[in-house]
Order: structure tokens, then C-alpha cells, then sequence
């Protein structure tokens, strides 16, 4: 049962840079596959609402998204699980640890900037991490740059062939239509809706004559199409899964112009889950017992309950509700008698979940990102990736009162990885130090803590820049030093050394070369 069921999965995320509309393609993909009525993201309008991924207050108030979101939903009888992913590279650990649990990955391009610096990491994990990409090229409503000059662009810049799938009628900022090149007798017209909020219309005209003379751009698209039949660029699924092309699709997710025919791809392009490998690099069967990794912690999702959520990608054999586990980092018995399907911050209880689906454990204050859990044999997925920090800020509370929501605030921060906790006996607990990769996330965590845990908090900034790994040694030796700090990290007990500057480092390891001072490197494997 667990190989038919995985067969009718599609496991995904979209990824993009920031701004490129990756949260109005997640909406625009459930409008399409209507299990939403109407889109959030209602441009233009002095009541915007927000989109369904983005649910926490600072996402609606600020218009960004700062953390993934989970969307299941049926379309076509297959089962989708869509991740929608934080843009922002200040989130980049939150999207690393997704990418994990996908099995492709939608590449949303703006077709003004196209292959912007924060596209480019997600794609190289991405290909680390051996998952088929399919681009989106959006926002072909608005002016932007040549079709072929962003094909050029992403084979040269990704080393990766673009086989495109759908070709626009129409130059970037005149969009007149598409071409579904799998039927080039036709040109599909859509037909707008007042700022989006449903599915625009879509009608398939035969290419002729008098098409031409009302299609401007129809053309010259023909033109271009016929040099793509030239070159070979049609879409191949061998290649594909291997990660060596990408299918092309053009559109403008803000007018869910172009959305259906991505969502179709979806089905009928991306894979189906299979055989995970462990940190061994074993692979573990669809048909093997039950095991799932969790990939991502949430806390207060419901403020009327102030619940802790674990986020489990569901990878070998079928999970059932109740059903109990073994979480393998401790080796204890962890129930499962809550568990719920996602659909942004609404839920509903699952009975019964298949390799590819995600599923919300409720209360899940023993786990964290990176564990696995499994009803058969001990077997350990790989480790999520733990980024080098290069910010760094003291965080107090300003009412002694309020302590213990203060100490609670900041441990539920760092399990779910919102920021990295640093602690010494110097300092004492009540003022610890928070690591980040970049400054929006001292903001995400000043938010939560003074709206989540009723925690007022003041931050401290810091001067250093760079860390570095050292052990007991190091640390009585770096005790003395000026320009450096040594703590502990709370994830996992490592010790760490703060410098101010690449030039401090410099001159402590001209000093003391016998020193342990070593890069922190993220795992992305």
C-alpha cells in the first residue's frame, strides 16, 4: 500500500529570491486546484489579506514571508505537499532544512532581474542534493528582459539545459498569451480577474490568419519557437530527474495567468517519492516500516493553545495516527496521538499519511530538526544543516516578572532553529548571546518574543563578525585574549569563538597556531 499511495504523492517546494512572487505562486497554485476560493494576496487593495502560507502576524504586517508553510491539498486525484519557503537569505537555514524533505523544487524567476544571488545558492542545494528543478519564469506582466536572453541565462549561469515548455505571446510588460508547445496549433488567451483573487480564463484558439493579425506578438513567438525546435530544446525526463534540464513555463502568478499548466506539470513532470538514503547511505524502501523525518519546528501556530508542532516528512511505510515510535536520537517511545494534515496554519486530523506527505505532530517538545523517528529498525536520516553565524546581539528582558517566559521564549527560538542561543558562565543565563545568519532574524525573534511569550526584551548588538570552533584548550587560551569571546552553543554543546574582524583571527593565529580554530561549515548533504 505505501508504494501505491507514494505513487499518487507529489512532494515539493518553491524556491526563489525575494520579492519574485514566490508566496502569490503558492496561493495561485491552490486557487488552481481549488481548494482555496479566492487568492489572498489581493494586490491593490487598502484591505490586503494575507496569503495562506504566510499566517504568522509579522508576515501579514511586513508582506514578506519568514518561515516555510505546508500546503496539502488534492488536484487530480494526486496528492500534493507544497512547502513554501522564506525568500529572505537571512532565512537561509529554514529553507536548506525544506529542501530536505522535497523531492523537487519549483524555481520561481522575476523576468526583469532573472537568476538573482539568493536563486542561485537555493539551486546549487538543490543540485547537491540531486532534485529536479522546474522554473517558473513570473511577473511576464511587467516589463522585463528577452525569453531567450533568460534561457541564456540559465544555461550558462546553472550548467543546466532550459527545455521550455510553454512560450509567451507577447514581450515582457504586452503579455498576449501563451503557447503550450506541446500543442503548437494553438495560442491559449486568458482573460483577467479583478486583482487576481480567482483563476483567470483560459481559451485555446487555433493559429490562423486572422489570429496573427490580432495576436501582435504571435508571430514573432512562432518564430522563436521554431528556433527552439531548431536547437533540440524539448523537455526531457531523463535529464530532467537527473537534474541536467529544467522544463520552462512562462506566466504572472499576481493574475494567475499561466498557473494551471504549472500545476498540470507538477503531476505530471515531478517525481514520486522513492528510496531515501540514510546518513549511512543505505536506502530505505517505500515498503519498509514506518520512518519520518522531522524537518522543522513551530511553536504557537495556535495562540488559543500554545502548542509546539513537529513537522515530519513521512519517508518509508504508512504512518497512523496513535501509532508509537522510537525517536532514535534518545531511543524513547514517542506517541503520536496528535496529528494533523497542514494547510498553512489551519490543520485537521490525520488517520493515515504515506511516504511524500508531511504530517504535525502536536506537542512535540522532545524533538528537533534533524531527528528521525521509525516504528521498525534504528536508521538515521542526515543531519540538517547548522549555518555559520555572522551576527551577533545580547537579549534581555526588561521586567524581571516575566523571567521564566523570557528563558521559555528564547529555548523554543533556538529548538526550532529561528536563531542559534550562545551561553557562558560570564554572562549567566539572563542575558544569553543570539548568533544569526542575517539581522531579520533578531527581528522575527524580538516579535515572538514579546507577542508570543509576553516577554518585553531589549537587544544588545555586538561587535564581532566571524566564528569559529574551538575546544577546552582553546578556550583557556583565548580567555586571555583581546577581541575574542568564547561560548557555548546550546544546540550542541560546541564551543565557539567570536572575533571582531578577519584581521583579529589572523593575528591570534599567528600567535598561537596550535589554537583550534576551525571554519564552521554547513551541512548541506
Amino acid at each position: 500500500m505505501a508504494c501505491r499511495e507514494a505513487g499518487r504523492r507529489r512532494t515539493f517546494a518553491v524556491i526563489s529570491h525575494p520579492d519574485a512572487g514566490k508566496s502569490t505562486l503558492t496561493e495561485a497554485l491552490a486557487l488552481h486546484a481549488r481548494v482555496i476560493n479566492e487568492a489572498g494576496a489581493v494586490h491593490g487593495k487598502a484591505g490586503r489579506r494575507g496569503v495562506t502560507s504566510d499566517w504568522m502576524a509579522m508576515e501579514r504586517q511586513r508582506g514578506i514571508s519568514v518561515t516555510s508553510a505546508a500546503l496539502q491539498f488534492e488536484y487530480r486525484d494526486v496528492v500534493l505537499n507544497l512547502l513554501d519557503t522564506p525568500g529572505h537569505a537571512d532565512f537561509s537555514e529554514d529553507t536548506y532544512r525544506v529542501l530536505s524533505a522535497v523531492d523537487c523544487a519549483i524555481m520561481l524567476l522575476d523576468a526583469a532581474k532573472g537568476l538573482e544571488p539568493q536563486t542561485l545558492k537555493l539551486f546549487d542545494v538543490c543540485r547537491h542534493r540531486g532534485l529536479p528543478v522546474i522554473t517558473f519564469i513570473n511577473k511576464w506582466d511587467r516589463p522585463g528582459r528577452e525569453a531567450l536572453d533568460l534561457l541564456d541565462e540559465i544555461e550558462q549561469r546553472l550548467g543546466i539545459t532550459p527545455t521550455p515548455i510553454t512560450w509567451p505571446v507577447g514581450i515582457a510588460g504586452h503579455f498576449e498569451g501563451l503557447i503550450d508547445r506541446r500543442d503548437e496549433g494553438s495560442a491559449i488567451r486568458f482573460s483577467r480577474t479583478a486583482g487576481g483573487a480567482t483563476a483567470a480564463g483560459e481559451e485555446r484558439i487555433p493559429v490562423t490568419e486572422s489570429l496573427k493579425a490580432e495576436m501582435s506578438g504571435l508571430e514573432h513567438a512562432l518564430e522563436e519557437i521554431d528556433l527552439l525546435d531548431h536547437i533540440g530544446a524539448d523537455h526531457d525526463t531523463e535529464t530532467f530527474l537527473a537534474g541536467a534540464s529544467t522544463p520552462v513555463f512562462f506566466g504572472a502568478a499576481v493574475s494567475n495567468i499561466g498557473v494551471r499548466l504549472l500545476l498540470d506539470a507538477v503531476i505530471d513532470l515531478a517525481p514520486a517519492p522513492t528510496a531515501r538514503l540514510t546518513g549511512d547511505g543505505e536506502a530505505v524502501p517505500l515498503d519498509a516500516a514506518f520512518s519520518g523525518l522531522v524537518f522543522k519546528i513551530q511553536a504557537n501556530m495556535d495562540p488559543a493553545h500554545r502548542d509546539r508542532i513537529a513537522f515530519v516528512r513521512v519517508c518509508s511505510g504508512v504512518f497512523e495516527r496513535g501509532m508509537m515510535l522510537t525517536h532514535v536520537a534518545t531511543g524513547r517511545p514517542f506517541a503520536t496521538k496528535y496529528a494533523h494534515a497542514m494547510f498553512g496554519r489551519e490543520r485537521t486530523s490525520v488517520e493515515r499519511a504515506y511516504p511524500g506527505d508531511i504530517v504535525g505532530l502536536v506537542n512535540a517538545g522532545a524533538l528537533h530538526p534533524g531527528d528521525t523517528l521509525t516504528q521498525g529498525e534504528s536508521i538515521q536520516y542526515p543531519p540538517m544543516p547548522i549555518f555559520a553565524p555572522e551576527h551577533f546581539a545580547t537579549v534581555r528582558t526588561t521586567d524581571p516578572s516575566r523571567s521564566k517566559q523570557f528563558r521559555r521564549g528564547v529555548a523554543q527560538l533556538e529548538a526550532e532553529g529561528v536563531v542559534q542561543v550562545l551561553v557562558s558562565d560570564r554572562r549567566g543565563g539572563q542575558s544569553p548571546v543570539l548568533a544569526a545568519v542575517g539581522p531579520m532574524q533578531f527581528e522575527v525573534a524580538l516579535h515572538r518574543l514579546q507577542h508570543e511569550f509576553s516577554a518585553p526584551v531589549v537587544l544588545e548588538m555586538l561587535p564581532y563578525k566571524l566564528a569559529r570552533l574551538t575546544d577546552d584548550a582553546g578556550e583557556q587560551w583565548l580567555a586571555q585574549a583581546r577581541g575574542v569571546e568564547v561560548l557555548t552553543r546550546v544546540r550542541d554543546g560546541e564551543l565557539l569563538a567570536l572575533f571582531t574582524d578577519d584581521y583579529r583571527l589572523g593575528s591570534i593565529r599567528r600567535e598561537a597556531p596550535e589554537v583550534k580554530l576551525e571554519s564552521l561549515v554547513a551541512q548541506v548533504a
